[in-house]
């Protein structure tokens, strides 16, 4: 399955870039699992994209949760909480 990836704010400037689109092996069916491979290719990927890092993400532009469903052709967006002052 092929879907577009976006990267904003800090999470772009880490991973050195703003999208691509990848194809995803068939047990990467959720936004969740998506993160996972991503950060399963080490070094700025794995640092920018960890578990325990507060990444917001989005599903076609709307906000998700890990657990959210990707179907081909879709677009995950990977993006730092943003705080207002």
């Amino acid at each position: 399955m092929k879907i577009n990836l976006r990267y904003f704010a800090s999470v772009r400037e880490a991973v050195g870039m703003g999208q691509e689109a990848v194809e995803l092996p068939a047990d990467a069916g959720t936004v969740g699992a998506v993160r996972g491979l991503l950060a399963a290719r080490g070094g700025a990927w794995a640092e920018a994209l960890a578990p325990e890092r507060p990444v917001r993400m989005a599903y076609n532009q709307v906000m998700c949760g890990p657990e959210t469903k990707v179907e081909e052709g879709a677009e995950v967006a990977f993006f730092p909480p943003v705080t207002g002052g």
